[in-house]
This record gives C-alpha cells, structure tokens and sequence, in this order.
C-alpha cells in the first residue's frame, strides 16, 4: 500500500512537470503557469519528468538504488519551484513526501551494504585445493551419520566451503500474530562463519535485521528503515547462540561439512547421535535425530538463549520435504522451536527457495 502511494506521487508529480515543457516551447498554453519559460528551462522541466518516471520504473523493479534517481528528481523538481515558486510553491509538499522513503531507502541500501561488504571479503578467490569426500573420510563417525552423507549424495563430491541459502519464513513472538520475512545467508566453513540478512514485513513495512557470527563473535542488529535501532545485541550469550544457530545449519543444509575435525560424535544408538561443536574456545551440543531411510528429521540443543528473555531452554528445528537441488538431498521445510515449561512454541517457519555450495560471487 505504501509503495502504491509513493509510485502514486512520483507519477502524479512527474507529469505535472511536463506542463513546465509545454509551455516553454509553446506547445499548449498552460494557464497555470503565468512566468514565462525558457526552452532551456523548459528541457529542465521534461528532465524533472523523466527522472520520476525513472525512479518509479526502479521501485516497481525492485531495485535497491531507486532511491538515488528519486533524490535527482527531487532536486531538480525543487530548483524548478524555487525558481517559480509564485506559479510552483505548492509542489514542495510533494517533494518532502516522496523525500522521506528515499531517506529511508538510503537506510535499507546503506544498511544491507555492510552485510554485502562482509559477503564480498569472504568471497574472494579460494585457492585451496579441494579433494572429493570419500568413503575413508568419514568412517569415525557414527553409523546413522554415515548413512546421512550417503542418503544426502555428497559422497565423491567436492568438500563445502560455503553456501549460499535463501528462505521464504514466517516469524513471531510469544504473544504476537505471525509475519512474512525473506533471508539472504552466506556460511563458510574454514573459518566458520554466519552471516544472515532478512527483512521483515509488519504493518506493510519493511523491517531489516543482519545476524553476523564471525570468529565466534556473533551480533543481532534489526533497525526500522535501515537507520533506527529496534534491537541490538552481542556478546558472550549471543556468541554461544550463534555457535548452536551455525552447527544446525551444518547439520541441516550442508551436511558435506559433518566431516568437520571440530565435532566430537557420541553414538547414541541407531538413530540418534549426539554431537559437541568447538570453535574457538565455544563448545555447543545437540542430539541428532534420523529416520530409516537416512534423513536426519530433528535437532535439538540445550545451549541456546531465547533473546526475549535471555533465558536458556531446549530449542529444535524439525525439518521434512527432502528434495534433491543442484545434486545433494536437503530438507526443504524446517521449523525453529522452544520448549518452554508451559510448552512447546514454534516461533520460525522456513521454507527453503534455493542453496548453493561453493560460490565463488553473489
């Protein structure tokens, strides 16, 4: 609805420009407009116009810079007024509307930005020689383990060193009605890192929020239009968290890394295993839980905090709908739960849109 009303204006706003053009070159008498006009002039006039209609072909389009060619128009508009403010004046008023979601699309872009910034440097090219995982590689591990890389078909594949993972979520807080999110993540596995860009739609708004887990240090910032901070947390409870967060990806969407020499395994018995991940200096456990066929189906962690309450409880991430994309077998619709003493609440529902291993660029 916000962004019908934008585009709404810029439209609406544009065309009134083009009265300013007409007139210069006399090509309709435009009553409304008793200062003359140069041609010269005039042409600035048709620029105002093209440069909204622009801007709003980007919005509808999607693209992030959108903001950048309203701003042009604005100004250009703006000048015109100023020059012609008798005839003009009232033309301000929709410049500052259309001046405050470019302010905000200046957040969203200068805020996603440090996300794509942190994603490039851990793009650069990887000139480690990757070997194939082979039948030796993951013979310690417990059987219903192995069974998993077999069932997953990462077997005689090249090792992971990273993954691009895109969601479609539904998300809520105790209490509170469900909302629409989508999520970027890039995960690396040398160094193990997370980093997680979604945005969120409540009340037709879009609200980002970036999750970064970089040398065990791990950040939660989520900012109303990019700009103003809604929440903000790190530090020791959060590097823990994210420690569990990152092994449940692994565990889960990239299952070629449980060869890792940072996880202990702890068989448990056909169908259950229990795994300690260690990075740097961060031990986490979970239990792994897997059915017949060789999917893994659940898993859980006592060591993660809910940041509603900063309170520790078991949290698990069923998942089903296995499917087989770009050659390995992956759960495509998992759900992020907390077993609190008055029950279980499901706060998270992914859907999985696409995963890619081993990119080299965004």
């Amino acid at each position: 609805m916000l962004k019908i009303s934008l585009l709404t204006v810029m439209v609406i706003h544009g065309m009134i420009h083009f009265l300013g053009f007409l007139k210069a070159f006399k090509i309709a008498e435009i009553s409304q407009l008793t200062q003359n006009i140069s041609k010269p002039i005039g042409i600035l006039w048709l620029s105002a116009l093209i440069l909204f209609i622009a801007a709003a072909i980007q919005l509808i389009s999607n693209q992030d810079l959108w903001w950048i060619t309203a701003l042009a128009a604005a100004i250009v508009s703006q000048v015109l007024i100023f020059l012609f403010w008798q005839d003009a004046k009232f033309g301000s008023i929709a410049n500052i509307i259309i001046l405050i979601p470019v302010i905000a699309g200046y957040g969203f872009w200068s805020f996603e930005n440090m996300f794509n910034k942190d994603v490039d440097v851990r793009l650069e090219p990887n000139s480690i020689e990757r070997n194939l995982l082979k039948e030796k590689d993951i013979e310690h591990l417990p059987l219903p383990v192995q069974k998993y890389l077999r069932y997953a078909g990462v077997m005689d594949k090249k090792r992971v060193y990273n993954a691009r993972i895109d969601f479609e979520i539904k998300m809520r807080e105790k209490g509170k009605d469900w909302f629409n999110a989508t999520s970027v993540q890039y995960n690396f596995f040398d160094e193990p890192t997370r980093l997680f860009f979604m945005k969120g739609k409540k009340f037709g708004i879009t609200v980002p929020g970036y999750h970064r887990y970089v040398e065990a240090k791990a950040s939660m910032d989520i900012r109303l239009f990019g700009l103003f901070p809604i929440v903000k947390q790190s530090g020791e409870v959060m590097n823990k968290t994210e420690t569990v967060t990152l092994f449940n990806d692994m565990c889960l969407m990239v299952s070629a890394t449980l060869v890792d020499k940072r996880i202990i395994w702890e068989p448990i018995d056909s169908l259950t295993t229990k795994a300690v991940f260690t990075n740097r200096g961060i031990s986490i456990s979970a239990i792994l839980y897997f059915n017949e066929v060789g999917q893994l189906i659940n898993f859980t962690s006592e060591d993660r905090t809910a940041i509603t309450d900063m309170k520790q409880y078991r949290f698990s991430t069923p998942v089903k709908d296995y499917k087989n994309i770009n050659g390995i077998n992956v759960p495509t619709y998992g759900e992020a739960i907390w077993h609190y003493p008055d029950g279980e609440f499901t706060y998270g529902k992914f859907q999985l849109k696409s995963i890619q291993y081993n990119v080299k660029s965004k």
